[in-house]
């Protein structure tokens, strides 16, 4: 080429390039440009929302994941996300973040500073910044109870609408591990959400609902209440996490930025928009509308927020400049609102999506009972916790303040879906423990002023002497105030606070060490009372754990346990009087063992309710009660699943999570069985030793129709190097058509039915584990004749594998990680003097046949029983002078006047805005039972008939908007066949007369002011 002609082509080139430069340029300033808010008409809208799945503890503590400390375990910081998202949100005002869980947040905003704060509250009030499920946590959905759902959400709540007045419009449940009827309608439709996304299905589910563009579902939870408590639901197409290929984080492997600087090499413009465009076409193909989600996020993201959001600035620019699809920023209420002005019509989904499994031999059941003793220890503070604050609000404003605060942080974090479903590290779950100890020990200081305060009748607590004292041991038999030697001056004073809104008489069993003693009520009756000598089961189980975990190396163990009944009124109180008498004057009666024959079939039962055992084997035969006829052949026994480690099949191993046995015939623990009987007035117990780790003992009292069952056991031997899964199971001569029922969150019962799905046709490949559901008040089959029953007093996992069966899981040791993330064996140990040995669960379980029919009444109280038993207190003091100058018995309510049985109180509680909190729910679902499926009604004036109403505002359930300000969105349904028939509610409530009425399953929030 001549030098003349190269010049020239040389310049053309640089100008060539020059303007290519020049539009690159462009280009990339417009990336930086704001992003459009709204949908295109008429396209493929994406709606890009950024999130952060953080997990309120798991492998690391909340303080470790909060601060970033302990990054060898999880590179997590939460304040780093806060602080990162904030900034990243202030410099477009396009972008948007939503916030879940407000144990980080609520820490987090209390260390702004105000100028922080502001910039805050400008973001959230242009809806950069929303607040979506606004709990303290994401809590667990299996092994929860609805009152601790309800409780950990409005903490959340009540505080984003304080600082905020904003009110959370949908529920964000990406990560539980399947979800439940009662968060459908009840935490989400009756918090006033529009809607609830999740990710967590059963793969075979999923699969089909891809196929039938049925991801997204118009969820019915609540059979009693229908389309009125509705939710528009959205099920993930795969989980909480981007499409492959578009996750940002900044120091991730797979991060893919859109680079669209042509200056630079990997110029990817192009590509990046083609992999978008796929991905979405590809999702909206399994989805109705032409609106998707894209979940912009994933565990502990956005710690560097602008990596993501630069990308997603990107890629909205190029997207919407290609033009085949569109893209924006977006929120679940957003997207929730787009689909809803679509006018499609939605599957209808009905009552929950238990058990999930996400492959074909990985059934994640058997976290239902997972680290049982800490299941059994959140729920007895919760139980606690609601007394607890009966008592705060019956003693009024004071100078002890509003001392159950110390223990609401505590019990909102371990509702999280890695809490109380037992499925954290070893270290985190202690550290969850070790939070409600140091919490209920100061509840427990506030409930002791609060009751000397109380049975003072001064009304002053200022002058006072007497001293209560709790025994949160006492499931141990440790409880040093009833073990102190009784003087001849001072008696044992007993004081029992009912929680609930009815008269109730239990039982009371404490620890003694004297056989010469009396027990006498508030009134000077004697009361008759028997003494249960110790079994050394007990006497071992308490000596070990003193010392391992309160370093007691002397204890020595107290010789009886002292039974009597005890009847207090309700939401009050009465005193008991425990003395010191001389032996020919003793009214309580000594029990007596019984040494059975061989071939006997002896008999047990001081009242209606009877139960053979047999002598020879020493296993139940028959239960009988002579009040309703009923006359069953049942046993009961012990066995084992052996934890499946992996096989040549599949590699997936029984865990934390997963239950996985290896077959599915559990081992019997004995066929025979070490018996001993005690007979007494007002208890027989019998006990049985099914092996050296298995001890059980059964009660049944004077005037109860049902058998209370507490098992021991463990430690689970694992010296043949198996895993063990143990199981009580009961069978009958029942004919129950492969059908039982269990609870959803101790609300509604929901029919079950093995091998079973009501929504697509199951390939059952674990047929043990894949009928497994998660029970939080109690389990039962049923068939022509009668109902079997069981109670439980902590969350477990349950099933009915062969017709005339109830199993019941109670213990798990597993040797092998199940590969879900926690990366630990599920091997719980006690450790003392330098050696470990494992744990040792100890637990109650309730069992009663009744008529067909008439078994609903039993479970719906006894289970408000189990749930709230009797808080007592403990003081030595003179009899004499007590009497005088103390209120020995008394109530809340109007003397005579009590709830009727199918109503509770789940909430009453003092708030620091001066007002006070008041939830009252009805027991019973429709048509469960002719007596009690009713219209009840509560007269406010009589239940709180010491003070004066003075202003009522019905609330949502979470008491952060009035109801009358609730709006539902309406929405259209593919074939809906429910009947015209609306669900049976109460009306508006009577200002002037103050009746509240409530329909079956109904459950009404107020705020009160005195």
């Amino acid at each position: 080429m001549a030098p003349a002609l190269a010049l020239l082509a040389a310049a053309i080139a640089v100008a060539a390039m020059a303007k290519e430069v020049s539009a690159a340029r462009a280009f990339a300033a417009a990336s930086n440009a704001s992003a459009p808010t709204t949908a295109a008409e008429g396209k493929l809208t994406v709606h890009l929302v950024p999130h952060s799945h953080d997990d309120v503890g798991w492998l690391k503590t909340v303080d470790q994941y909060y601060l970033g400390s302990n990054n060898s375990i999880q590179g997590a910081c939460v304040m780093n996300t806060l602080d990162s998202v904030v900034d990243a949100l202030t410099k477009d005002p396009a972008r948007k973040f939503i916030v879940v869980e407000q144990a980080f947040f609520q820490r987090w905003w209390a260390e702004k500073s105000s100028n922080i704060q502001a910039i805050v509250r400008k973001l959230v009030d242009s809806g950069q910044l929303e607040f979506i499920n606004g709990g303290w946590c994401m809590h667990d959905e299996a092994a929860v109870h609805y009152i601790d759902m309800i409780d950990q959400t409005t903490l959340g709540h009540r505080m984003i609408k304080k600082q905020f007045n904003k009110t959370p419009k949908a529920g964000w449940q990406i990560d539980p591990f399947g979800h439940s009827a009662v968060q459908a309608y009840l935490l989400g439709a009756e918090l006033g959400f529009d809607s609830v996304h999740f990710g967590r299905i059963d793969y075979q589910d999923r699969e089909k609902r891809k196929a039938d563009k049925g991801l997204e579902v118009i969820w019915r939870g609540s059979r009693t209440f229908g389309s009125t408590s509705q939710i528009f639901a959205n099920v993930f197409p795969v989980n909480y996490s981007p499409p492959n290929g578009f996750r940002f984080e900044v120091l991730d492997e797979s991060n893919m930025p859109v680079q669209d600087d042509m200056m630079l090499f990997d110029y990817n413009v192009k590509e990046r928009v083609n992999d978008f465009v796929d991905a979405a076409v590809a999702q909206a193909n399994i989805t109705r509308t032409n609106h998707i989600m894209w979940t912009m996020g994933d565990d502990f993201s956005y710690q560097y927020a602008e990596s993501w959001f630069r990308n997603m600035d990107k890629l909205i620019y190029h997207v919407n400049k290609d033009g085949r699809v569109h893209a924006l920023y977006s929120t679940p209420s957003i997207y929730t609102d787009a689909k809803h002005a679509s006018n499609e019509s939605w599957p209808v989904k009905y009552d929950d999506y238990f058990p999930y499994s996400d492959a074909k031999n990985t059934y994640w059941t058997g976290y239902y009972t997972s680290r049982p003793t800490f299941k059994r220890y959140v729920r007895v503070h919760s139980g606690f916790y609601l007394a607890a604050r009966q008592i705060e609000f019956l003693l009024g404003r004071s100078s002890l303040g509003l001392f159950t605060t110390s223990l609401e942080d505590a019990m909102g974090i371990s509702q999280h879906h890695d809490a109380v479903s037992g499925t954290a590290k070893q270290h985190t779950t202690d550290d969850y423990s070790k939070r409600l100890a140091l919490g209920a020990s100061k509840v427990e200081k506030g409930v002791n002023n609060a009751l000397t305060c109380l049975t003072s009748s001064n009304g002053t607590c200022l002058s006072s002497v007497v001293k209560f004292s709790q025994c949160p041991l006492l499931n141990i038999s440790y409880c040093p105030s009833t073990e102190e030697t009784i003087s001849e001056v001072k008696s044992l004073v007993v004081v029992a606070y009912n929680p609930l809104g009815w008269e109730r008489s239990d039982f009371i069993r404490v620890p003694v060490n004297d056989e010469n003693l009396v027990v006498e009520s508030s009134d000077g009756t004697i009361v008759a009372s028997q003494l249960v000598e110790f079994d050394n089961v007990t006497r071992n189980l308490r000596k070990f754990y003193l010392k391992a975990y309160l370093g007691m190396t002397t204890d020595k163990p107290p010789k009886y346990w002292l039974v009597f009944q005890a009847f207090v009124p309700p939401m009050g109180w009465n005193s008991y009087y425990i003395s010191r008498t001389t032996g020919h004057n003793r009214t309580g009666y000594v029990s007596t063992q019984v040494s059975p024959s061989n071939n006997d079939i002896i008999e047990v039962g001081p009242g209606p309710l009877q139960m053979s055992f047999s002598s020879a084997s020493g296993q139940l035969k028959r239960i009988f009660n002579s009040v309703s006829g009923v006359d069953l052949p049942i046993q009961q026994s012990f066995l084992w699943y052996r934890s499946n480690e992996g096989d040549t099949v599949d590699s997936q191993a029984s865990g934390a999570y997963i239950f996985r046995p290896n077959g599915t015939t559990p081992t019997s623990v004995s066929s025979s069985v070490q018996l001993k009987v005690i007979h007494g007035t007002l208890v027989d117990e019998v006990h049985q030793q099914f092996s050296s780790w298995i001890y059980q003992v059964t009660r049944l009292y004077k005037n109860k129709e049902h058998a209370e069952v507490e098992y021991t056991i463990g430690p689970i031997p694992i010296d043949d190097d198996v895993g063990k899964e143990v199981i009580t199971r009961l069978t009958a001569s029942m004919v129950t058509n492969s059908t039982f029922y269990t609870d959803s969150n101790g609300r509604d019962f929901l029919k079950r039915v093995r091998n079973y799905r009501e929504d697509w046709k199951l390939e059952m490949t674990e047929p043990v584990a894949g009928n497994y559901y998660p029970v939080n008040l109690g389990v039962y089959v049923a068939d022509g004749k009668y109902e079997l029953s069981v109670l439980v007093d902590r969350a477990v996992g349950a099933s009915s594998i062969h017709d005339g069966q109830l199993e019941i899981m109670l213990h798990r040791h597993t040797l092998r990680d199940d590969g879900k993330g926690v990366e630990e064996p599920l091997g719980e140990v006690v450790c003392l003097d330098g050696s470990c040995k494992g744990l040792t669960a100890r637990g109650t379980y309730y069992v009663k046949v009744d008529k067909l029919g008439h078994g609903a009444h039993w479970r719906r109280t006894c289970g408000q029983q189990v749930y709230s038993p009797y808080l007592l207190a403990f003081t030595h003091e003179d009899k004499t002078s007590w009497k005088s100058y103390n209120v020995a018995k008394a109530s809340m309510m109007n003397e005579k006047y009590s709830l009727p049985d199918n109503v509770a109180i789940v909430t009453l509680q003092s708030l620091d805005d001066g007002t006070t909190l008041l939830r009252l729910a009805h027991l019973f679902q429709a048509a469960e039972d002719p007596q009690y499926s009713v219209i009840a009604k509560v007269e406010l004036k009589k239940v709180f008939g010491k003070r004066t109403i003075k202003e009522l505002t019905e609330t949502n359930l979470s008491a952060n908007q009035k109801k009358s300000d609730m709006k539902k969105l309406d929405w259209r349904v593919v074939g809906d066949t429910e009947s015209d028939h609306a669900p049976l509610k109460g009306g508006p409530v009577d200002y002037q007369a103050l009746i509240v009425e409530l329909g079956p399953m109904e459950i009404r929030t107020f705020l009160l002011k005195f």
